[in-house]
């Protein structure tokens, strides 16, 4: 996929996108409009079974904001005990998308561990993007968050 064609296609996501979620403290968290984090999912399943786990509403956490479902009372326990190893970097927004300025959802099967912490990114194709350069993509990535974190989505999306 062409540079150009990966921008545009990530502009379009931003727009549809937008529309259906909401952004919970100082914008900097992808939520629902309910301020569910990563679509329900569960964070620790990603580390501890190595795949996308959906979570369940009677096992949830709270942290900077987003309501984060788990699979398991121990998931959970994990989690609230250290949610810095286990919530999605960027806020749980698009990896792929940090990189290019904007903040835009994600598909919880998209996602890729590296140094024990998870990414995750809009859709499989633009993690094929994203995985041409990993460790490349996550400095961008890292210093792009640094000036649009706090950042309203929709604000990134019209520039």
């Amino acid at each position: 996929m062409k540079f150009s064609t990966l921008i545009k296609s990530l502009s379009v996501a931003a727009a549809f996108t937008m529309s259906s979620f909401a952004f919970a403290v100082d914008n900097n968290i992808n939520v629902t409009d309910n301020d569910l984090a990563i679509h329900g999912y569960d964070p620790v399943a990603y580390f501890t079974k190595g795949k996308p786990t959906k979570g369940i509403a009677k096992y949830s956490a709270t942290h900077e904001g987003a309501i984060y479902n788990f699979s398991s009372v121990a998931n959970r326990d994990k989690f609230k005990s250290s949610p810095e190893k286990y919530a999605p970097q960027f806020g749980g927004y698009c990896a792929m998308g940090v990189v290019l300025n904007q903040k835009l959802d994600v598909d919880p099967s998209a996602w890729y561990i590296a140094d024990n912490k998870l990414y995750l990114n809009l859709n499989k194709t633009v993690q094929k993007k994203w995985m041409e350069d990993v460790s490349g993509n996550i400095n961008t990535a890292h210093r792009t968050w640094n000036g649009i974190e706090y950042v309203d989505a929709k604000v990134l999306s019209e520039e």
